[in-house]
């Protein structure tokens, strides 16, 4: 990993071979690590780590800096991607899945005159005369509104326990921010690609998007810790049957656009360059919502 100017460093951390991605630890150099020292960022193995209030310290940081060069009161702890580490890393995700909830009692309370003005839909017309609604018509506050919405009781409770399992566990190696922009820009790929191949008079609802998107990022997360990629390789396998299996009736687009998307920017997350790691971050979510806009102009020119 690369270290920024001016950030701690003693003079025995160890730099990776060429080709591998993980720095050693800085007492073990035949162990690699994608853990750091929450005080002084040094690396640290699973045997040198000692918990702290928030995250772990090197042994010399717990002593208080003996013999280091490292002040105890160091950086604020930061996670992989750069994300500020909370006393709740799950709070991101728990917000979502109760949005979800919420959306989704209402739904059950309203009934379809709700649903139907928010879920992601082309162009449609009960006359099939103007007026149209749809995202084509203007309202694309449709690509974010439904991602919050639902079918049916076993959609949601299928996609709230997907959150809750791949989000909890990401919103925390990510940070809070960058969690929810992997989550969004996901969620928005997955609606225009939908926009852009399905049928314009076809409705679609569901956090599926931003979810698969959350699963690609997941996936490049353990590809950057070394970790074993097989059971989720497994699940999104599984997940992709599913999807593409005519009898569910799935917005495969969306699923794909979403997981696509994570992909992206999840890479982007946790391999950016400490030195510019906000502007790569961003900057990369940015380019994927250009590439959104420009779907969904399409779209729109089309249906027009």
């Amino acid at each position: 990993m690369d270290q920024a100017s001016g950030s701690p460093q003693g003079p025995e951390e160890q730099r990776p071979p060429d080709g591998q991605n993980l720095p050693v630890c800085y007492r073990h150099r035949d162990r690699e690590t994608g853990v750091r020292c929450t005080r002084c960022e040094r690396p640290i193995c699973p045997e040198c780590m000692v918990s702290a209030s928030v995250g772990f310290q090197c042994p010399e940081c717990v002593r208080g800096g003996s013999g280091t060069g490292h002040a105890p009161t160091a950086a604020q702890p930061r996670t992989i991607a750069g994300g500020t580490v909370v006393a709740d890393p799950r709070l991101v995700t728990k917000i979502l899945i109760g949005l979800c909830v919420a959306a989704y009692l209402v739904q059950r309370v309203v009934g379809n005159q709700f649903t139907d003005h928010l879920d992601l839909v082309g162009k449609v017309s009960d006359s099939g005369l103007p007026p149209y609604d749809g995202v084509s018509a203007g309202q694309w506050y449709r690509l974010v509104t439904a991602m919050f919405l639902h079918a049916n009781p076993l959609h949601i409770i299928f996609n709230m326990v997907s959150l809750w399992w791949i989000g909890g566990p990401l919103e925390a190696a990510l940070g809070r921010a960058r969690y929810l922009a992997v989550y969004f820009v996901s969620g928005l790929a997955g609606s225009a690609l939908t926009y852009l191949l399905a049928a314009p008079n076809a409705a679609s609802v569901g956090a599926s998007g931003a979810i698969f998107g959350l699963l690609g990022a997941t996936g490049i997360l353990l590809r950057r810790l070394n970790y074993d990629l097989r059971p989720l390789v497994a699940i999104l396998v599984i997940n992709l049957i599913f999807t593409f299996n005519p009898a569910m009736n799935i917005a495969w687009q969306a699923h794909i656009g979403g997981l696509v998307a994570g992909v992206i920017t999840g890479y982007a997350m946790v391999h950016a360059p400490r030195e510019r790691r906000a502007l790569i971050q961003y900057g990369t979510c940015a380019v994927v919502l250009v590439v959104v806009v420009v779907l969904t102009l399409i779209r729109t020119a089309q249906l027009s």
